[in-house]
């Protein structure tokens, strides 16, 4: 039990320290937001303002925005811990690594995941999204965005010891983000025809199972190998 309670002192401490130092630096939580709300902007302005049009290409345009915004802190997910050297002590603990790395991921999506849903019917407005896809735009980003977050967990742990490793990172990710674009966008453009998505929700959501369980373990394993 004391045991127990220890971890979760872990998680909970960790979580809150990367919060507070991104709430200290602002700019990595409404850097995202910008971004994100920069796309979505310029696509209507870009292509025309036919509704018709807008609310076909909307799931795409949602989705690729929200794929990219979710980079953006990536980079930095591990970094600052790697150059002050507490990334080291954090391998060399005798709690498990996984556990903070769990912890470091899921402030992570709390920074950059969950404000792009929260603010999302806001951007279908600006894409003609009737109410069926907007709720299917909310449940896909609720179930994608922290996918992202663990799947570009690993290309950060993986390039935390190079020299400008955002780029090969990104190499690294792009390809493992594929599938959970596929179900998402496909979800929101059934859902715009009135039909049941709960199938591509249902993939989504194991894919998301199968990332909290196995992800923070093989990012552990990148760290180790980046540190040694």
């Amino acid at each position: 039990m004391i045991r127990q309670h220890s971890y979760w002192q872990l998680f909970s401490a960790v979580c809150k320290k990367d919060l507070q130092l991104a709430f200290r630096q602002r700019a990595e939580i409404v850097n995202p937001l910008l971004f994100f709300l920069i796309v979505i902007t310029l696509f209507p302005l870009a292509i025309g303002p036919e509704p018709g049009l807008l609310a076909r290409i909307a799931p795409g345009i949602i989705w690729v925005a929200a794929l990219l915004s979710t980079m953006l802190g990536l980079d930095k997910l591990f970094r600052d811990d790697y150059h002050d050297g507490s990334l080291e002590q954090l391998i060399a603990s005798s709690y498990p690594l996984p556990l903070t790395v769990l912890a470091k991921v899921v402030a992570h999506w709390i920074i950059t995941g969950l404000p792009l849903v929260l603010m999302t019917p806001l951007f279908a407005l600006l894409l003609n999204l009737d109410t069926n896809a907007l709720i299917a735009t909310v449940l896909t980003l609720l179930l994608g965005t922290p996918l992202l977050s663990f799947i570009g967990a690993i290309g950060a742990g993986l390039t935390v010891g190079l020299q400008k490793g955002g780029i090969l990172m990104s190499l690294l990710v792009l390809p493992l983000y594929i599938p959970v674009l596929i179900f998402a966008t496909s979800a929101i453009e059934t859902s715009t025809m009135s039909l049941d998505y709960s199938g591509q929700l249902a993939i989504l959501g194991a894919m998301l199972v199968v990332a909290i369980l196995s992800a923070p373990i093989a990012i552990s394993s990148a760290l180790k190998v980046s540190v040694s």
